[in-house]
Formats: structure tokens, sequence, C-alpha cells
């Protein structure tokens, strides 16, 4: 008898059915419209889904998904015309490329959409309504209810910053498989920078032989006024079949990787490796510290802007994205103030300040990629506007126009600067610092702080809020040299910021977001992610 007793206590507990109530139905980001209804549906092994050639990918998705997570290995077939319940994978023509229709019932799940995104978007959410088990069961049970939903925004970013700590593909796999989860889009990849440069160019080989290593790195606990070293080298790139591996991985998840190459500033670890790029021409090693660049792009030499152009040529190649970002921040003007070849070029190009000389190139770079058939994208200083103690008001006073086609990545000023660019027409990515940057702590920007960060701002006429085309979330790599430190800034914010871009302002609810963050962190765990403890970023929120 004590045998039989383990044996069916065994078994009820291997075959069990799981359901999940109506109320505890929590999706990040939160959908625009959710309808319960009455009763639910079981799914178990017998179930079949059915796709077609469009939503195949998608199937293999939930598949996949469902047998890792619950043991049950659904097949992809069966009779399309057959009224037998299945999870049916449906074209909708009259949904946007994003947007989806979920509905579970009594007869079966329908998953409703236009195209792929939908479709693996509505997976997401699918994946959101599954039990939460540790092992394998016979059957589970959802509750009937009809999701309708698409994104606020189209653009949707993570960005992760390498050029001062090399994280490697292990890790960006990691942040893609998150990032897709939470249906962010846009894989911001900032390659280069003044301490390092982290993508093969095959045409510039000291560039990742040189300008990829330094010998030691600033560390804290004071930041930027650290005095302190590592004592210990860094180094690390991606080859280009590094890169493809991601850029298709990515684009399995729907997420297209844009990358950075910064210039004509923050340009210290490519001038390293060839001294000749710099306003100086003066030999210099990769720099130790963090901060602005010690040298930025001799743009006046036609050989240096050959360089550039040689670069995005191989960065062309690698990234299919429509949209290339240079960067463009922090350019110091004083380097090319003091250069007579600076000089002499502004004035037989009739640039009468360092800001016109700055827009006067990066409109030739914004042609550039346009013959390449791309678009180019910068921070908002590509602008023109003064944004830094350290430059002189008249050296940023500029009546040069940029380049209409630009998107203009607002990070820092008065918002003021958003508002009168989107308002002449520009696309607006908005990603103000001090509601979006991850390398800022809890106590500077609380999770309440970064889910409320709406990124229109509040002085724009509606009829330009259609060039306010999305956000980002910026994880800068100064203060994160391990993986654990990038987990404990990003994780739980990056689903903050997810759904931000994601869900409409009368949708949302904080509330419901925390009563959510439960079921990710469970998944955090499972994938070995040092997120931020609540009580770290409530007591942070509470204390702002």
């Amino acid at each position: 008898m004590h045998n039989f007793l383990i044996l069916l206590l065994a078994t009820l507990a291997w075959g069990a059915s799981f359901h999940l109530a109506a109320q505890d139905i929590h999706i990040v980001p939160r959908p625009q419209e959710v309808v319960v209804g009455e009763g639910s549906f079981t799914l178990d092994g017998g179930i079949p889904i059915r796709a077609g050639a469009q939503s195949e990918a998608a199937a293999r998705v939930l598949q996949d998904a469902i047998g890792e997570r619950t043991g049950i290995r659904l097949a992809i077939g069966g009779n399309a015309g057959s009224r037998a319940p299945a999870v049916k994978f449906e074209v909708d023509e009259t949904l946007g490329q994003e947007a989806y229709r979920l509905i579970v019932g009594g007869e079966g799940i329908e998953l409703l959409a236009s195209g792929g995104a939908g479709w693996f978007y509505g997976v997401q959410s699918l994946l959101q309504l599954l039990p939460e088990t540790d092992h394998s069961v016979e059957s589970f049970q959802l509750p009937a209810v009809t999701i309708s939903d698409a994104p606020r925004f189209a653009w949707r970013a993570f960005m992760l910053d390498e050029g001062r700590f090399f994280k490697g593909s292990e890790q960006v796999k990691l942040l893609l498989d998150e990032m897709a989860h939470l249906k962010m889009n846009v894989f911001h990849w900032h390659l280069v920078d003044d301490q390092g440069w982290r993508i093969e160019i095959k045409k510039y080989p000291l560039l990742t032989e040189v300008g990829g290593k330094r010998k030691s790195s600033q560390v804290g606990p004071l930041k930027w006024d650290s005095p302190i070293q590592s004592a210990e080298p860094h180094e690390g790139f991606y080859t280009q079949d590094e890169i493809r591996e991601i850029v298709a991985y990515a684009a399995a998840r729907h997420i297209t990787v844009v990358p950075e190459i910064e210039m004509p500033g923050h340009s210290s670890a490519a001038i390293a490796a060839y001294p000749w790029l710099g306003t100086a021409k003066q030999k210099i090693e990769v720099p130790i510290w963090f901060g602005v660049s010690q040298d930025v792009y001799d743009v006046s030499d036609p050989k240096v802007v050959r360089f550039l152009t040689d670069v995005l040529d191989e960065v062309v190649s690698l990234f299919p994205s429509r949209v290339i970002h240079i960067g463009g921040d922090e350019v110091k003007y004083d380097h090319w103030k003091s250069s007579p070849t600076v000089r002499e070029y502004m004035a037989n190009n009739g640039l009468d300040t360092p800001a016109e000389l700055q827009v006067f190139f990066t409109n030739g770079i914004s042609r550039y990629l346009e013959s390449k058939g791309r678009r180019m994208m910068g921070w908002n200083e590509i602008m023109g506007h003064n944004l830094h103690d350290y430059q002189d008001t008249a050296d940023t006073e500029s009546d040069q126009e940029l380049a209409s086609s630009t998107i203009v990545h607002f990070w820092k000023g008065d918002p003021e600067l958003a508002t009168r660019a989107a308002e002449n027409g520009f696309e607006i990515v908005n990603s103000l610092h001090s509601r979006t940057y991850l390398d800022y702590s809890y106590e500077s920007i609380p999770l309440s702080e970064a889910y409320a960060f709406d990124p229109v701002p509040k002085e724009l006429d509606p009829s330009y809020h259609d060039n306010i085309i999305g956000t980002g979330c910026q994880m800068w790599g100064e203060w994160i040299p391990t993986d654990g430190q990038m987990h404990f800034l990003v994780f739980p914010r990056i689903a903050a910021y997810a759904e931000v871009g994601w869900t409409e302002k009368e949708h949302k609810s904080f509330e419901a977001f925390k009563a959510a963050l439960p079921r990710l962190q469970q998944r955090w765990i499972s994938k070995g992610i040092y997120y931020a403890p609540d009580a770290v970023v409530e007591k942070q929120a509470a204390g702002n």
C-alpha cells in the first residue's frame, strides 16, 4: 500500500494539469486591449499547431518554448481544414506589421497577424500566459482571453556600449533573447569609442590589433573622479563572421542591429592605431581613463574622410539595417581650432564656426550613406546644439542645415531642442539621459521613473507627434566591467522601457507592471541573469 501511494503521488506530480486564473494574466509589455472570456482551453500533446509558410518560424518558436517549459511537444501540421481544437496561425491583412490578435477559447488558440513580426510577438504574449512549472506535465489550461495588440512606437531600442568593456557573443545573445521576449526591436550596438575599437575592419587591421586593446582601465568607486586604475589589460573585438552570426541571431527574433561608428569625436582608439587620422597627427595610446577624447578626426584631410567611408563600406556590408548611427556627440572643438590646416579648410568652405564644420562634415557622411541606400542617425549635437560647458558658445553657432533625412537621437539639452527638431520635420528617437541611461543608479532613475518616461515632449503639438518615432535605453559601459554589474543595472529597468516603447499611455499601469515582474524575475533567474532585487529598486524609488 505504501509503495502504491508513492507511485500515485509521483504520477499526479508528473501528469498534473495546471490552470492559470484570469486574474493572473500579466504580460509585459502590457497589451493595448485584453478581454477575458469565460472558461478555458486545455492544451495537451494531442493538440496540433497549424501554420503556413509565412508563420512557420513563429510556430517553431512556440513549439520549442512549450516543450522546454512543460515537456509537451506539439506537432506542427495536421489537416488545415479540420475543425478539431488546434493552435492556429492565421493571416489577417488588416493588422499592421507588428500587430497581432491572440484568441484563446474553448475550441483552441488563434494567432492572427499580417506577417512574421506580429506572429512572433503574439507568441511572446502567449508564452507569458503559460503556467509556471519546473517539471513536465501532461496538460495545462489557459483562460479564455482575447488580446488585441500593436506597438505605440516603431523604434524600441536597447543600446549596449562595448567600446569601454567588451562583453562577447554569449552576453549579446542573452540580451537579444530578453529584448525579443519584451518585444523590443532595435539593438543599438555601440562598437567603437575612445577606449576601444570592437569591430574587425579588414582594410585597417590595426583598428583591432592596436585600438582593440588598452593596458588598464579606470575603476571606481568615485567613478569619473576616481584616480584608481585596474592595472589589468582589457581587449576584445568581434570578427566579421561573429558580427554576421549575431545579426542573423537578432533577425530571427525580429530585431534590427543598428551599429554605431563614432565620428568625428570619440575616436582616440582609431587614432592610436593610425595617428594620421587625428588633428594633431601625433602618436597616442588607447586611453585608460574614461571621458571625452584626447583628439578627434581631422575632417579637413581627404585621406581621413576616405578612411571613414572605407570603414562604412565594410559596416554596410555587415549590417542590413537601413539606419547607420554615426554618433557625433562630445566633439571637443579645441582640437580643430588649434589646427592651421583645419582653419584653412573652414575658410575655403565658408565655415565660420566648428559647429558649422561638424554639420558640413556630417552632411557629407549622410550623402555617402544615402548613396549606399542607407540613412544616417546621430546624437543631437549633430544639429549644432550647444550641450556642454567645455564648448565656447561662439563655437556652437551655426547656420548650416542638417540633412533632412537624418534621424536625430535626442539625449541631452532642453527638451525644447527635441520639440523644435520635430517641428522642423526631423524624425526623433528620444533617449533623454536623465530618464533612460542605464548606467545611472537606481537612486537617479528608480524603476518608477523609468516606467513613467514619455518620449513625446509635453509641449509638442499633436500634429508633430508622429515625428517621435520611438525611444531607447542606453547601457553605457564605463562602469560595468563585469556581466553581473551590467545585469544589475539593466534588469528590471529594461522591462519598464519595453513597456514605454510598446504600450499606449492610457493603457499603462505601474501597479500591473509590478504584479507582472515576478514572472519575469523567474525567467531571469533561470537564465543566470543577476537582476536588481525589489528591495533595491523600491527602496531607492521611495527615497527619490
